[in-house]
């Protein structure tokens, strides 16, 4: 009964698009509230703990629950690991329920399922079909999940819960269909109305399923007397988007989520999208934007968020050198959102420090066959040992991340999870993504930070009241409530400056909702909007509406991607809304943020701003250099991307470690003495680099001097070498 009372008030919920905190009761809700715990650095894995897989982490997430599940689990906690379990939601090695072992029956009728009658498949594995779920999947998870807290996972963390748009034709999801809107199933590509209802539809079944697995948690954790939060592992809002899936994301905070990884990475980062009419990869600035949008799931809420950074990606034939670009581009990206400092290091890391995992050793060139394939080069092996550790970090310094360089701040760009409903036949949304990108963009060419801003949470009164300037177009996504419009309006006419572009052509304005049922008759969710502003609904150019103003651009966003001069469009109306605010208006070429003693740079790909380049002058220790080599200055270029330590802003009172490509315990520090234990991951280059007020009288390495002719000393700093492992080793540095 407690599955059905959840079903039913979720597909209330849906109904009015309002996500009801009802779902909980309050002392189920009380239990949801996320302990603070030291778990900031986090990386999941299949593999049982290895000295080549020995990271500097709080938590290990095990993967999967299969009859290795606890043996696993004790493997990582015996190395001193917080254990959680993370398994997948819409795929996975589900063979028991799908030939009947779970409860008798066959559920292969689950599968989602295209127009050509063929099974959406993960990695085109015939065992392995992505879920159309029903309860009783929802149960089969409840059971699997049962497993893993008996073994003693601290964490539940749930992955990917994706519908594809492709998908819709299965079995199951025709007798969920008719179960819900009360009517015979439409075949998705019949209409753009069949289409928006059937990816509502889509979102509200996986929506139910984590429901019950949360549900399941919370009533586990009171009858053990334990605190067991849930997670989801989900892909960014705008990558789902483009690449035509559908998830719950925003939503599954008011079903019992207590927060996100968000899974953010060179794979997703590299999708290409169009600007000034050239397609191309952009992963920073698409990077920049996909975090941006995680962040956005969790500013309203308080909630938990962990940034995934990925070293390498799933597509295993880049090189090296592509690899290690790319993920330095992500994870600069992730570091310019200032308020979230929990980071997942690395998923599989045993596909990258594993034995026998060959890359190739250079990029392959178009047409021609992959080049040798060699293992992971050393100094990248001691270069992501060191962010790791500087990540680990980073909460501590969290209370001081501020702008250095960057661009008028205050504005932002107005999303809601409907982008994800309107991606498949008959009349899909621009397929490079134009409606978002075409907004967001032009600001982060122009050094402007822009933030995404989630329709859901508007109804929020502080979520709008950050922003001075928004940008906004219903192409491509609608308004899932009435109470969105009222709250837009509500902070116009308190002085916000809002840009609307918008052609009021999106065959998707006329399906059957809320704006043109119920007694309401809007043309368009836009009309709606303007007729809240009091504005003419076909008003275009600059409107005072209260203390604040609207600029509409009688434009589609995507097609102005694809002309060369369609940016500035877009930027010249920003300028003019925020000019009539009073906000003034500012680019820069790069974007540099400081974190307590780190600085995070980015200079743009393409800049479009005619400010001069940022030089950063200091005294800085390079975290993207294997040697750790120090600078004076640093000028950031097109396409700059650094982790930098600022040795300004460090205590030069005591002896200290600066940065290290290890994990560092039992640190002792004296006037005369530092000793620490330095362990990472076996057979890798070790490196410290370590403020020394005066020559080292010795240095010595599990008992063994170091001879001084190979100290590194500048009068400063100390630089030390080591052979990692596993097992610590002890550092001891006598002044």
């Amino acid at each position: 009964m407690r599955y059905r009372l959840n079903e039913d008030i979720v597909k209330r919920s849906l109904n009015t698009t309002i996500l009801l905190a009802a779902c909980l009761s309050p002392a189920a809700h009380a239990q949801s509230i996320v302990a603070q715990g030291n778990d900031h650095i986090t990386f999941q894995t299949h593999a049982p703990w290895s000295p080549r897989i020995n990271l500097a982490a709080d938590t290990a997430m095990v993967y999967g629950i299969d009859a290795t599940m606890p043996s696993r689990i004790r493997s990582w906690r015996d190395h001193g690991y917080h254990v959680a379990v993370m398994t997948g939601v819409s795929w996975g090695e589900y063979g028991d329920y799908l030939n009947g072992n779970f409860d008798g029956k066959q559920h292969w009728d689950e599968a989602q399922v295209s127009s050509d009658g063929k099974q959406v498949l993960h990695g085109n594995n015939p065992r392995i079909p992505y879920m159309a779920p029903s309860l009783s999947y929802g149960r089969f998870l409840v059971q699997g999940i049962q497993k893993a807290l008996d073994a003693g996972a601290e964490a539940i963390y749930l992955e990917e819960p994706e519908f594809w748009a492709k998908s819709g034709w299965s079995e199951s999801f025709k007798r969920e269909w008719s179960a819900f809107y009360h009517e015979p199933w439409q075949a998705p590509d019949s209409s753009p109305d069949a289409q928006y209802r059937t990816s509502k539809l889509k979102y509200l079944l996986y929506r139910r399923t984590l429901a019950q697995v949360f549900d399941f948690v919370r009533e586990y954790g009171k009858m053990h007397n334990r605190r067991i939060p849930c997670y989801v592992a989900t892909h960014s809002l705008i990558n789902y988007t483009q690449w035509r899936i559908v998830s719950p994301e925003s939503s599954l905070i008011d079903v019992g989520n207590d927060g996100y990884i968000a899974q953010v990475w060179t794979g997703t980062a590299r999708a290409e999208n169009v600007y000034r009419g050239e397609r191309r990869e952009r992963t920073f600035e698409t990077a920049f934007l996909e975090y941006g949008a995680m962040q956005n799931l969790v500013r309203a809420s308080g909630r938990r968020i962990w940034y995934l950074n990925d070293p390498i990606e799933d597509n295993p034939n880049h090189s090296w050198d592509d690899y290690r670009s790319n993920w330095e581009s992500t994870l600069v990206a992730s570091l310019l959102q200032p308020d979230v400092a929990s980071y997942e290091i690395v998923p599989w890391p045993e596909r990258i420090f594993g034995a026998g995992r060959l890359y190739p050793e250079t990029e392959p060139k178009p047409g021609q066959s992959v080049p040798g394939r060699v293992a992971i080069p050393k100094p990248y092996e001691t270069e992501l040992q060191t962010v790791f550790r500087a990540l680990g970090e980073m909460h501590q310094q969290d209370t001081n991340a501020e702008w250095q360089h960057a661009g008028t701040q205050g504005i932002g760009v107005l999303v809601s999870d409907t982008l994800m409903f309107q991606r498949a036949a008959p009349s899909p949304s621009d397929a490079d993504l134009g409606s978002f990108y075409g907004l967001a963009l032009p600001l982060l060419m122009h050094g402007v930070p822009v933030e995404l801003v989630q329709m859901e949470d508007a109804v929020t009164a502080p979520t709008l009241a950050r922003y001075r300037v928004l940008l906004l177009t219903f192409e491509g996504q609608k308004p899932p409530s009435p109470k969105i419009d009222d709250a837009i309006a509500a902070w116009v006419r308190s002085g916000g400056a809002l840009v609307v572009v918008d052609d009021d052509k999106d065959p998707y304005n006329r399906v059957r909702e809320w704006w043109n049922q119920d007694g309401r008759s809007s043309g368009t969710p836009r009309q709606h909007l303007f007729q809240q502003l009091g504005l003419a609904e076909a008003a275009t150019g600059l409107h005072g509406v209260g203390k604040g103003f609207v600029v509409r651009l009688d434009r589609s966003p995507s097609s102005l991607t694809y002309q060369k001069m369609g940016a500035y469009e877009v930027i010249e109306a920003a300028q003019q809304v925020a000019k009539s605010v009073q906000l003034p208006w500012k680019e820069s070429n790069a974007l540099v943020m400081r974190r307590g003693r780190y600085i995070v740079a980015a200079g743009l790909d393409s800049p479009e701003s005619s400010a001069a380049p940022v030089t950063l002058h200091g005294d800085f220790v390079n975290l993207f250099d294997a040697g750790l080599a120090e600078s004076s200055s640093i000028t950031i270029h097109p396409g700059t991307r650094t982790l930098l330590l600022d040795l300004q802003s460090v205590d030069r009172s005591k002896p200290q470690i600066l940065a290290a490509s290890g994990n560092i315990t039992g640190e002792d520090v004296s006037a005369n003495r530092l000793s620490f234990n330095f362990s990472g991951i076996e057979d890798t280059q070790g490196i410290a680099r370590i403020l020394a007020p005066r020559v080292p009288k010795q240095v010595s390495i599990n008992s063994i001097p170091v001879a001084s002719s190979t100290l590194d000393y500048n009068g400063r700093t100390l630089l030390i070498h080591l052979l990692i492992s596993a097992k610590p080793s002890k550092v001891i540095i006598e002044f």
